[in-house]
C-alpha cells in the first residue's frame, strides 16, 4: 500500500470492513481513506477495482460509510434504524451497475459496470450492508467493547460472543491494559 497512510484492516464482511476505514471514532480518529486515490486502493484490495475516483465520489463513499455505521450500530443495539442512514444505503444500492458472477473455483466475484466506477463499487458495499443489517446472513451485529472504538462488526464466531472488532488491535489493547493494572495491583500489595 501507499507509504504514509494507515494500513487497511481486512475482514470477512465487506460492509463492516468498509466502516473500519474510520477507526477510533470515540478517541483519536484514524481516517484510512483520506484521499480519492486511497479509496481506489481500498476498493482494489477488496475485489472492487475501479479506474479512478473524484473528490465528490470520495464524499459519497464516506456518506455511505457513516450511514452503514449508524444503521449497523442501531441494529446491534436493537434500536430503530436511522431513517436518513437507511435512505443513503438504499440510494447507493440502486445506483450501481454491479453484477455477481461465479468464478470457475465456485466463488462469488463482483463485476462492476463498464468503466468500473466508484458508484458501482458502492452499490456492492451497500447491498452487503443490507444483507447483514436485515439479518440475512449467519452471524450477529455487535459493537466493539473498546470505549474509544465502538465499531460495529459482524460476529460470525461459533458462540456469537466476540467482544472486539479486531483482536489484534482493540482486543490486545484491552488485554494489555488489564495486565498492566493487575501488575500495579500486585506490586501495590507487595510493598
Amino acid at each position: 500500500m501507499r507509504a504514509g497512510f494507515p494500513v487497511f484492516r481486512h475482514g470477512d464482511v465487506l460492509a463492516t470492513s468498509f466502516t473500519a476505514t474510520l477507526k477510533e471514532r470515540h478517541g483519536d480518529a484514524v481516517e484510512r481513506i483520506p484521499t480519492p486515490q486511497r479509496l481506489v486502493d481500498w476498493l482494489a484490495v477488496n475485489g472492487l477495482a475501479v479506474e479512478s475516483c473524484t473528490t465528490a465520489q470520495l464524499e459519497l463513499a464516506r456518506e455511505l460509510r457513516e450511514s452503514i455505521h449508524a444503521a449497523a450500530t442501531a441494529a446491534a443495539a436493537q434500536d430503530p434504524l436511522p431513517v436518513t442512514a437507511v435512505q443513503v444505503i438504499n440510494e447507493r444500492s440502486i445506483q450501481g451497475r454491479a453484477s455477481a458472477i461465479l468464478t470457475p473455483e465456485g466463488e462469488r466475484q463482483w463485476r462492476l459496470g463498464s468503466g468500473s466506477c466508484v458508484e458501482d463499487a458502492l452499490s456492492v458495499i451497500a447491498a452487503d450492508a443490507i444483507s447483514i443489517i436485515a439479518g440475512e446472513r449467519s452471524g450477529r451485529l455487535a459493537l466493539c467493547a473498546s470505549s474509544t472504538c465502538r465499531a460495529a462488526f459482524f460476529d460470525t464466531s461459533q458462540s456469537r460472543t466476540r467482544k472486539w472488532c479486531d483482536m489484534n488491535t482493540c482486543g490486545n489493547r484491552q488485554k494489555k491494559a488489564r495486565f498492566i493494572a493487575g501488575q500495579r495491583n500486585r506490586s501495590g500489595l507487595s510493598e
